[in-house]
């Protein structure tokens, strides 16, 4: 069984190599309150190679790419042990061409309601873990907060669901 994590961003790019990006991440940063400007689920292939699904500014919306995120200058990554592939390939599968959600990654800071159609990384990511709908109401730095407070105090993801 493949290992999955929940892989957080927090890289800080290179004003000259990338200034849009750059100033993407400090905005996400600022309104979000932490250190993570972006997330992905991560299944693991092999020491360097995962499989990584999320929704991307870059990428346009859902998609699933192959990302070395075992750099933990770049990334922390937190192991969702109750969480099957087949369970992130599901979704994916039923989220595959939907779009950047922009509305609803403004609408974690400005009360802005989420499009139904659209995600941004977070609100996939949370959705694609506990199979809800529920994940628009999550930035990068809340769900990491969330996933590791569950794993530090050894409670099910499904236990808290069930709630």
């Amino acid at each position: 069984m493949a290992k999955i994590y929940l892989a957080m961003y927090k890289h800080k790019r290179d004003w000259r190599k990338e200034p849009v990006r750059k100033i993407a991440d400090i905005i996400t940063r600022f309104f979000t309150k932490g250190k993570y400007s972006h997330c992905e689920i991560a299944i693991k292939r092999s020491e360097t190679l995962f499989d990584c699904y999320s929704s991307s500014v870059q990428d346009g919306g859902v998609r699933c790419k192959q990302i070395d995120v075992s750099d933990s200058t770049k990334w922390d990554l937190i192991q969702l042990n109750e969480v099957a592939e087949e369970q992130i390939k599901d979704y994916f599968n039923r989220t595959l061409g939907c779009k950047y959600d922009w509305w609803g990654a403004l609408g974690i800071v400005l009360g802005i309601k989420q499009k139904r159609s659209k995600y941004f990384c977070s609100e996939w990511c949370f959705n694609a873990i506990y199979g809800g709908e529920s994940g628009w109401r999550f930035s990068p730095n809340q769900i990491a907060v969330v996933f590791t407070k569950l794993n530090n105090n050894g409670i099910s993801f499904q236990q808290e669901v069930a709630k």
